[in-house]
């Protein structure tokens, strides 16, 4: 069998035409030969100015520890090392390589290579950041081929579910789950994305079923990711609860500060104090009219004397309450108005002569007293 031709002009035919990056270094790591490609790579002036020195000074001064490392294991020994270093490329920015080189002792001479490892590491990278959080957030990551056979089970949300990582390799999610609970992965499988909120057996997912698509738009792969959001939903569910008692409390709180008081049969007075604006006036019609119509009350006494100001808003919805009243066949009678009060009612330009008003509770309270003592001799007189 004939032997290749090693003449001089092959070897420079290899190096000009070979499309690896290679190169052959001294031992301490001089440049002696490049490929064209490597020229291409990493720019002929940075590689004139650097093989005396050989390719340390391209690289990264964050890699050149392990670069140099890397170089005296390799003047150790003639095993071969293989490292991971940024060189400084044509464009003046760093980029990944990875360096494999091995020494020849018996001529003095380091014989390596450069492939490009970017995207090596970035795969390596997203392949660590996958298992970070496969390993540390309660979540599940599978996916399924278009026949909906499982290529990819794992994440540590699984054990919530009762299953393990890997469980489903192999299987068909088709023949594990029922026709009704797989209407959302076919749609995935017909190019759709699906976002939806499920519970099952007590543990709330929020999951994203994601179809995968060749270059041709065909659907190969669909990958699901599923939240485990129990202990949210179970907090929301808490801080619902907690919310509906406060607003029972409230509730409570504001019955206690405007108590509606049957003083006199057939005579309600509330007495009104501290803050009172819209809300408030809103919670006091709907309690005072619903005591007029339980006690069949003839009277309602509304009393300001603890209330020195409202606004225009709160004093308009005070006169819709004793026209409500009337329109129950009871009369509102409003005592105690602080001057500051009457001016804003005044200023609400309402007509106030069918609005019964004293001074003081006491005073509204004969009031309603004479008025039910004259009320037997008017039916008598009739």
């Amino acid at each position: 069998m004939a032997q290749p031709d090693s003449t001089p002009s092959t070897i420079d035919d290899f190096f000009l035409h070979c499309m690896d990056m290679v190169f052959i270094a001294s031992e301490g790591g001089a440049l002696l030969r490049m490929s064209s490609a490597l020229t291409r790579a990493v720019s002929p002036e940075l590689l004139h100015a650097a093989s005396q020195a050989g390719l340390a000074p391209l690289v990264h001064p964050d890699d050149r520890r392990s670069f140099d490392e890397a170089w005296a294991r390799l003047r150790a020994a003639a095993e071969p090392v293989t490292v991971d270093v940024r060189l400084k490329t044509a464009d003046g920015s760093f980029k990944f390589f990875q360096c494999a080189a091995r020494r020849a002792p018996e001529k003095g001479e380091v014989y390596g290579t450069l492939r490009d490892a970017e995207e090596r590491i970035k795969q390596e990278i997203q392949v660590k950041l996958l298992k970070a959080i496969n390993d540390n957030l309660p979540i599940c990551v599978w996916a399924i081929d278009e026949r909906g056979v499982f290529v990819l089970h794992d994440g540590k949300a699984l054990e919530a579910a009762g299953l393990k990582p890997g469980q489903f390799l192999g299987l068909n999610m088709f023949e594990i789950y029922p026709e009704s609970g797989t209407a959302e992965l076919r749609k995935a499988l017909a190019g759709k994305m699906s976002y939806f909120l499920n519970e099952v057996e007590g543990v709330h997912w929020e999951a994203w079923y994601l179809p995968i698509q060749n270059e041709r738009g065909d659907v190969t792969h669909v990958a699901g990711v599923s939240l485990d959001v129990t202990a949210s939903k179970r907090t929301e569910q808490e801080l619902r609860a907690k919310l509906e008692l406060i607003e029972r409390q409230q509730q409570v709180i504001r019955s206690l500060s405007t108590p509606i008081i049957q003083v006199w049969d057939r005579v309600l007075t509330l007495p009104l104090v501290g803050m009172f604006d819209s809300t408030r006036a809103a919670d006091v019609m709907d309690g005072v009219l619903r005591e007029v119509v339980r006690t069949q009350a003839r009277y309602a006494i509304l009393d300001l004397t603890g209330i020195e100001a409202m606004d225009t808003e709160t004093a308009d919805h005070l006169l819709k309450l004793t026209g409500a009243i009337k329109l129950l066949g009871a009369e509102g009678i409003i005592t105690g108005i602080h001057p500051a009060i009457a001016q804003t009612i005044v200023g609400l330009g309402v007509d106030l002569t069918s609005i019964e008003t004293r001074s003081t509770l006491r005073q509204g309270l004969e009031h309603c007293i004479r008025r039910m003592a004259c009320e037997p001799r008017r039916r008598r007189s009739g």
